[in-house]
């Protein structure tokens, strides 16, 4: 029996033993009142056994969360008087009131957080970012039964040690009233005579003055923050946005539509990275890859030999036509034409108030940060002799690397590791951890690493750059001893660093987080209440679609605060990774449900039994669901294979709307498509969810109507 059960079962004996043995007669009013002359004989020949006594009686109370703890606290001030009473009972609930949290933790915190951990995420952040302010303005509310208080609080990831000493100091005022009506026990008809209404209103406005105290000190270090900065009495501009990639687009285009004045500031190229050197180009490349990716699979579709000839410089400059056709989408003349005043030039913010632009002063309510994020390029020695390439560079090559080596298994490179040994390069993939995309499932990453190995990649895991020992040479440390690599172009594939420094953050006194992203609140926010961040520059997703989705809060909570501001919602957050096959996720994988102790079923349907899938010979990958144990509520899905990107749509839908996979398997999907593998999967887990005795009624029914 493990001591979970074992605790379980002492706690149910007491408790039980409470209501059989009908010991509530004894902790009421009327008891009290009967006996309080015999209990004041007592104290006064036996002081120490009666508070010893007395103060363990109120702990178990208390910590078994029984009926009887306000009547117990009369008691006490009946029979100690004011000081005495308030100290003995101030200890004694306090004590009790953490044994009943223990208790609750113990007994309980595993499950809850295993069963809702993702509905949870938002209240754990919370707590651990203001649980001390809740739980003390909750103390100081009696409206609110304590012993609530106390179990609810052990769900959470508070410490024993912050809850004792908050419950300590915010349940005083209250032991203080109800110690001193005990002390006038004779003047006392009831419960309800000892809070009367306005004493209980006094009490609400007692417990919210943590919060509006919160509040004012806020105010109080963003008002410092900005002393030294006056607003000016008009301004240019509403809104002005820093940087012309996803995020500033999204912005700008938001704060035109709704018809404020607004600037946005690019340096470089309107689109930012995602037009110039990142989404777009990525995905004309792979794109040119696949195609000679399927020319050597001829045989797979029929096919007796195919030849491709190509010019390694003609597939870079349909990459830039591929630019150049998108471009105007996010072109200095249609954001004109929408209403956004468009300014190329080097932005510096000179207080929250202004920003310079190329000699130019513009003034303006709010300030929006979308400056984006580069390649993050490591300090390995040897590395200043190398011409290394990264993301952003590597759409300057004409020449073919014929050997190429990717430093990073994460998505992008990835990605461009498969596209250039594709192309015809050699391509050796180094990744410094045991596997490839190490955000996925295992499974996950090992079929990706499998399709490399067949399309004749090397990929070396585990392999760790030490140095480089010329400019042709790397150096890895590895579990057997160094290994060295050769090759003609390297690509740096390590991540990517925001774009913080240059243009005014650091002199104005922004925070800049650990991970070197700007700090931001759940509204977006700065130090600086007027200074909002999206985008990659402040995380903590850094892809495309996010930056645009934070764009929308960042933009309304800037133009309409403090009137109407909304959190930012990272509920339902999908991607993708591009390789061949992709994989596509959202929500939870295994791995992180696995990390974080949430309970989950996996359900999964493989692609090659797809009718669609066959056809095309793209019968490679699955999909896999998690959901709540006993529920088809949906928890996250991957998909690996063919179109994995566009499958996963439907899934997010599900999750963002709260529709389980009953309601994807009630869907009519086209025959014969890809889509159906969503269907499918949601039949496999209404297969291992059949009801086996209804069916055997349903079986005996029909025998039944046979005449059996």
């Amino acid at each position: 029996m493990n001591s979970r059960r074992v605790v379980l079962l002492f706690v149910a004996a007491l408790i039980a033993a409470f209501f059989i043995l009908d010991l509530g007669q004894y902790l009421t009013l009327d008891f009290l009142k009967a006996q309080h002359q015999a209990f004041l004989d007592y104290y006064a020949s036996h002081q120490a056994p009666t508070i010893a006594i007395y103060f363990l009686l109120y702990v178990v109370v208390t910590a078994l969360s029984l009926p009887g703890a306000a009547i117990m606290t009369l008691a006490g001030g009946a029979i100690f008087g004011l000081l005495y009473g308030v100290v003995i009972i101030s200890f004694a609930s306090t004590i009790g009131a953490t044994l009943a949290f223990l208790i609750s933790r113990f007994l309980l915190r595993d499950y809850v957080q295993r069963r809702f951990g993702d509905k949870l995420k938002a209240v754990n952040d919370g707590i651990e970012r203001d649980g001390d302010f809740y739980l003390f303005t909750l103390r100081l509310i009696p409206i609110f039964p304590f012993f609530i208080i106390n179990l609810v609080m052990g769900l959470t990831p508070m410490k024993a040690w912050r809850f004792y000493v908050v419950s300590q100091i915010g349940m005083l005022p209250g032991t203080i009233v109800y110690v001193n009506a005990g002390s006038q026990l004779a003047k006392l008809d009831s419960l309800s005579g000892i809070l009367s209404p306005s004493l209980l209103l006094s009490f609400a406005l007692l417990g919210l003055f943590p919060l509006l105290a919160k509040k004012f000190v806020e105010w109080l270090k963003r008002r410092k923050a900005r002393q030294h900065y006056p607003p000016p009495k008009t301004f240019d501009y509403n809104l002005v946005v820093i940087g012309g990639g996803s995020a500033g687009l999204v912005s700008a285009l938001i704060a035109a539509t709704v018809k404020a004045r607004v600037a946005l500031i690019e340096k470089h190229k309107m689109g930012g990275d995602c037009l110039n050197t990142g989404c777009v180009p990525s995905k004309a490349l792979i794109r040119s890859a696949k195609m000679l990716g399927y020319a050597r699979r001829a045989r797979d579709f029929g096919l007796q030999k195919t030849e491709v000839s190509f010019d390694f410089a003609e597939v870079m400059e349909r990459i830039q036509r591929v630019i150049e056709k998108i471009e105007p989408h996010d072109s200095v003349e249609r954001f004109t034409r929408l209403g956004v005043d468009v300014k190329q030039g080097q932005a510096l913010i000179r207080s929250p108030f202004e920003v310079e632009v190329d000699g130019e002063i513009l003034t303006t309510r709010n300030i929006i940060v979308a400056t984006g994020a580069r390649p993050a390029v490591p300090k390995i020695a040897g590395i200043e002799a190398v011409d290394y390439l990264t993301s952003d560079t590597l759409w300057d090559l004409r020449q073919q690397p014929r050997r190429l080596l990717v430093l990073g298994g994460g998505p992008i490179g990835c990605e461009l590791a498969q596209s250039f040994q594709r192309l015809g390069s050699e391509v050796t993939l180094v990744q410094r951890g045991e596997r490839i995309l190490p955000r996925e499932d295992a499974e996950i990453s090992a079929m990706v690493e499998q399709r490399f190995v067949d399309e004749g990649m090397r990929v070396l895991t585990g392999h760790s750059a030490r140095r480089f020992a010329d400019a042709n040479t790397l150096v890895c440390a590895h579990a057997g001893g160094d290994v060295e690599i050769g090759f003609d172009r390297v690509l740096i594939a390590l991540g990517r660093r925001a774009n913080t420094e240059g243009f005014g953050l650091e002199a104005l006194g922004v925070r800049i987080t650990r991970g070197g992203t700007i700090e931001a609140d759940p509204f977006l926010r700065t130090n600086f209440p007027n200074i909002y961040v999206c985008g990659d520059v402040t995380g903590p997703y850094q892809f495309t679609h996010t930056a645009s989705h934070q764009a929308w809060y960042a933009a309304v909570n800037a133009l309409f605060s403090p009137f109407k501001t909304f959190r930012v919602d990272y509920a339902v957050i999908p991607w993708a990774t591009y390789t061949d096959p992709e994989v596509a996720r959202v929500g939870l994988n295994e791995q992180e449900a696995r990390e974080k102790g949430i309970a989950c079923e996996v359900t999964t349907y493989g692609l090659d039994d797809l009718d669609r899938a066959i056809a095309d010979s793209e019968d490679y990958g699955l999909v896999k669901v998690l959901t709540v144990p006993g529920k088809d509520r949906i928890l996250g899905v991957t998909i690996v294979g063919s179109h994995a990107g566009d499958l996963i749509a439907e899934f997010v839908f599900a999750m963002k709307h709260g529709l389980g996979l009953n309601k994807i398997l009630a869907t009519i999907h086209i025959y014969p498509t890809l889509a159906e593998a969503n269907k499918f999967v949601a039949g496999n887990w209404k297969k291992n969810h059949k009801p086996e005795r209804l069916l055997d009624w349903v079986a005996r029914f029909h025998a039944w109507r046979r005449g059996n």
